[in-house]
């Protein structure tokens, strides 16, 4: 009986209308954003791309073969077999 008498007068001094307008307040910011997603979602991408803009095609396909090679260069080191080693160096040369 004590817990729930000890509640009651911890509950009596917190202000209903207070947390009334702090709920109601919440859930109309948590509204605001969820309707204006999309537009916040753009503006947040648009940043991106002016602090890190976007690598060019070329750019790309440069990196790509860059690590194609890299990985050609591995696998050709860590093969002990001479054959297998020539016909990694005659796939890498097609590439």
């Amino acid at each position: 009986m004590s817990t729930t008498a000890t509640l009651l007068q911890a509950t009596a001094n917190v202000q209903v209308l207070t947390l009334l307008r702090a709920a109601l307040g919440l859930s109309a910011l948590a509204g605001l954003l969820m309707f204006f997603k999309p537009l916040l979602m753009g503006i947040a991408r648009a940043l991106v791309l002016t602090v890190r803009p976007r690598r060019t095609k070329e750019e790309r396909l440069a990196r790509r073969q860059l690590s194609n090679a890299r990985q050609f260069q591995r696998i050709l080191n860590a093969s002990q077999d001479p054959s297998q080693a020539a016909e990694l160096r005659a796939l890498s040369a097609r590439a």
